[in-house]
C-alpha cells in the first residue's frame, strides 16, 4: 500500500473573499461563515490580515473555535514590525504578537516575516538578533526582496542563518505573470507586478519545511507547466520529509482556488497526498464544479 504523505498544506492568501460564494463557498454563504467554510475546503491560509491589523484576543479565540485542529494559519508579522526600522527594536512587539495567537494551538503553522525591498544584506545582523529572540516552539519563515540576497556570498550567509535558527525561507514564484497578457486584466497584472517584485527564484528550503507563494497568471491554463514543475519539486521534498506549504495567489483573486485545485490534481499524479477536503464536498453543498476553462 502506498503511504500517504500528510505533511502537505495547500491554500490561498486570504480566507474571506466574497466572490468565492457559489464556487469555493456554497451559494448564499455569509461573510461570518467564510473562515469556517474555507478551513473545511483548503488546509492552510496566509494570514495576510495581520500585516495590516492585529486581531483582538476574542477574535483569535473565535478563529480557533471555527477551524479544525488539522488546519494551519501562517500569519504574516505586522508591518509595524517588519517595515518600521530595525527589527531588534521590535522584539517585544514580536513576542506579544506571537503570544496573542497562541490560543490557536496546533493550528499555528509557520509565521511569516516579509522584509521590505530596502532590507539589504548589510542588515543581516539585525535579522540575526531578531531570530535569536524568536520564541522556541514556533516556526518562522523569512521572505527577502532585495536583489543582493540572491547573490553569493549573501545567499549562503542567509541560508546559514536560517538553518542556525530553524527558520524557513519563503519562495515567491512570480514567473507566471510574464507568461502573457489577459485582455481586461492589464491593470491587475501591473498591480500584481508592483506588489510582488520580480525576485529570482532559487528553490531552497531550511528549517525542515518549505514555504511557497505561487503568483499565478489569470489565464489559468498558462500556469500548467510551472505547476507541474512545482508538483515534481513538492513530491521530492515530501519524499525527503520536508513539510511543505503552498499558497496560490492570482491578480484576479476569484481564480486562486481554481489554481489550488489544479495544483492538487497535478501533485496527486506525482505522489500520494491526502485528498483536498474541498474535493470531497462536491455536489453536497450546492457549490458548482469549478473548471479551468
Amino acid at each position: 500500500m502506498t503511504k500517504i504523505n500528510r505533511s502537505f498544506y495547500l491554500g490561498c492568501a486570504v480566507w474571506a473573499y466574497k466572490d468565492w460564494v457559489g464556487t469555493l463557498f456554497p451559494p448564499g454563504s455569509k461573510s461570518a461563515e467564510f473562515l469556517r467554510l474555507y478551513s473545511r475546503r483548503l488546509t492552510t491560509v496566509e494570514g495576510n490580515t495581520t500585516f495590516y491589523a492585529v486581531p483582538k484576543p476574542e477574535v483569535v479565540r473565535r478563529w480557533a473555535e471555527e477551524t479544525p485542529e488539522s488546519f494551519r494559519f501562517c500569519f504574516k508579522l505586522p508591518r509595524e514590525i517588519s517595515h518600521s526600522g530595525h527589527l531588534r527594536r521590535k522584539i517585544d512587539a514580536t513576542l506579544a504578537f506571537v503570544d496573542l495567537l497562541r490560543p490557536l494551538g496546533p493550528r499555528l503553522g509557520p509565521f511569516f516575516l516579509q522584509l521590505p525591498p530596502g532590507f539589504a544584506p548589510d542588515q543581516l545582523g539585525d535579522l540575526a538578533a531578531w531570530l535569536e529572540a524568536w520564541p522556541l516552539g514556533q516556526r518562522i519563515a523569512v521572505e527577502v526582496r532585495h536583489d543582493d540576497w540572491f547573490l553569493p556570498p549573501h545567499e549562503q550567509a542567509l541560508q546559514q542563518l536560517l538553518e542556525t535558527h530553524g527558520a524557513g525561507r519563503v519562495l515567491m514564484d512570480v514567473r507566471p505573470l510574464d507568461l502573457g497578457p489577459l485582455p481586461g486584466a492589464e491593470q491587475d497584472l501591473q498591480r500584481a507586478r508592483d506588489n510582488k517584485p520580480s525576485v529570482p527564484l532559487h528553490p531552497l528550503h531550511s528549517g525542515g519545511f518549505a514555504f511557497v507563494r505561487f503568483i499565478s497568471h489569470p489565464d489559468l491554463p498558462l500556469n500548467g507547466p510551472l505547476l507541474d514543475e512545482w508538483a515534481a519539486r513538492t513530491a521530492q521534498w515530501l519524499a525527503e520529509g520536508v513539510e511543505t506549504y503552498v499558497f496560490m495567489h492570482c491578480p484576479l483573486e476569484a481564480r486562486s482556488p481554481l489554481v489550488a485545485r489544479d495544483f492538487q490534481q497535478r501533485l496527486e499524479r506525482a505522489t500520494s497526498v491526502p485528498a483536498l477536503p474541498w474535493n470531497t464536498l462536491d455536489g453536497q453543498d450546492g457549490v458548482q464544479q469549478l473548471s479551468l476553462f
